[in-house]
């Protein structure tokens, strides 16, 4: 059998704009058992949108479908064998994960009831204009979007990670590491694993990689292993099609809607053992079959993965697959303590008071240099997570923790200076030492008599 005409629109940088720019990202199937229809529909529509292929009949649609994703199928009615509504609710039962366009020459109420019940997103009358099909496929397309905007907000409500969004800040040696490894990243396919304690903001520095990658424009979908029940959490990713003589129902995964973007799997060793199987099988193919459904749809999609435990032991353990582990540990990017990155504090303290008064409706309260001293003397066990949780709170209250607060010098902003910086750093090592300064010298690697000098001039 000759395979299918394609048209591609490789001229994607100027779309029939009175259509709308998405008609330039869609693929769309055209099945029609007339070749003069085929040909005009296809005329149609090949420079407009990214790939159209055709069939001339059901048998080939199916094989076509069960080969490629397509986001539109454009179907006549009235074929020899299987008319166009029927093979559709047959294509349901199997998996079928296209809005579908209706061509029909009869306008009966009957025919609308039915297309309605079939699933049918839209139908076009014949005879037809190409701006009326056009049209309807934009309409279909713009419904698509929405369908897919509306679940992945709903679902990021519900699952409280609105917090999480943010950029990575700081000067600290570690942080400028991870920045230069990003870059490399950014622009590859590659895994990225992100590892270290809770709260150190790995979904933030996923969520920036994904910003600096060319799928920007498309969804970033954070999903939290341990949040999701081990029964829920293969139907939420992969999808479902469940058969009911009532009538089939589906449900698309968070990986069909997260397509084109990045799926980002925090607590990624809290996945179950069996799901883990079907990842790993989803990462090496780039294709997923819904539950329930004999069909497959490829993906175009980038994995990103989180954890805070620690995966070779769960290896060694069996709570986590070897091969899973070696297929995701490409990239691995540790995230460092708050307390490793203390350089850090003052820019992220800027920011949490800034950001946090703005959604409060409060007035900032000044980061003095006391401040920022007793901050930057705390061990911070729950890391950038606790500092942000300590503005928040300080700020509800009008006024920082006593452990915190800078009652002698209240109008002394801190600053980045260097001798601010060094005078931090000194202060925070010699309270480690227990405010002994040949102690405090040493770990510094400079004479007592500088420690002496400096801190004289600081009580001065």
């Amino acid at each position: 059998m000759a395979k299918p005409a394609v048209a591609v629109n490789n001229d994607l940088t100027n779309p029939a704009s009175e259509f709308g720019a998405g008609l330039a990202q869609i693929s769309v199937l055209v099945i029609d058992d007339e070749p003069g229809m085929r040909n005009f529909l296809v005329k149609i529509l090949g420079p407009r949108c990214k790939r159209v292929e055709q069939a001339a009949n059901v048998k080939e649609a199916a094989a076509l479908l069960d080969e490629n994703h397509f986001d539109i199928v454009v179907i006549d009615n009235i074929m020899p064998g299987q008319n166009g509504l029927d093979w559709i609710k047959e294509q349901r039962k199997v998996g079928f994960f296209a809005d579908a366009i209706l061509i029909t020459a009869f306008a009966d109420l009957e025919t609308a009831i039915e297309a309605l019940r079939a699933g049918m997103a839209d139908f076009v009358l014949k005879p037809f204009r190409s701006n009326q099909l056009l049209n309807a496929v934009a309409r279909c397309f713009d419904r698509q979007e929405l369908r897919r905007e509306n679940y992945l907000l709903k679902y990021e409500l519900a699952s409280e990670k609105l917090c999480a969004h943010g950029r990575l800040l700081g000067r600290s040696d570690e942080v400028r590491y991870i920045r230069s490894t990003l870059e490399r990243v950014a622009p590859l396919p590659t895994s990225v694993l992100f590892t270290g304690a809770s709260g150190t903001g790995k979904e933030v520095v996923a969520r920036t990689l994904h910003a600096m990658s060319d799928r920007a424009d498309f969804p970033f979908v954070p999903v939290n292993c341990a949040t999701i029940s081990a029964e829920a959490i293969a139907n939420e990713l992969f999808g479902y099609i469940k058969h009911d003589p009532a009538g089939d129902t589906h449900q698309d995964g968070l990986l069909f809607h997260a397509r084109g973007g990045t799926l980002f799997l925090d607590e990624i060793a809290e996945l179950p053992l069996k799901v883990q199987g079907t990842l790993l099988r989803v990462i090496e193919e780039m294709r997923i079959r819904p539950i329930g459904s004999l069909r497959e749809v490829p993906l175009n999609l980038r994995f990103m993965f989180a954890t805070n435990a620690d995966l070779e032991k769960a290896v060694a353990e069996g709570r986590f697959r070897a091969d899973l582990y070696h297929r995701i540990n490409v990239v691995n990017i540790k995230m460092p303590r708050l307390i490793e990155r203390k350089g850090d504090i003052l820019e992220l303290s800027n920011m949490f008071m800034k950001k946090i008064s703005d959604e409060l409706g409060v007035a900032p309260l000044p980061l003095t240099e006391g401040v920022l001293l007793r901050l930057s003397s705390y061990d911070w066990p729950g890391n950038v997570r606790e500092l942000r949780n300590l503005i928040e709170r300080s700020l509800i209250h009008g006024e920082f923790p006593p452990e915190f607060s800078d009652d002698e010098h209240p109008d002394e902003v801190a600053v980045d200076s260097l001798a601010a910086v060094e005078r931090r750093h000194i202060l925070n090592v010699l309270t480690d030492s227990g405010g002994n300064r040949a102690e405090a010298a040493r770990r510094l690697g400079v004479s007592r008599k500088t420690i002496d000098r400096k801190c004289a001039m600081w009580n001065g």
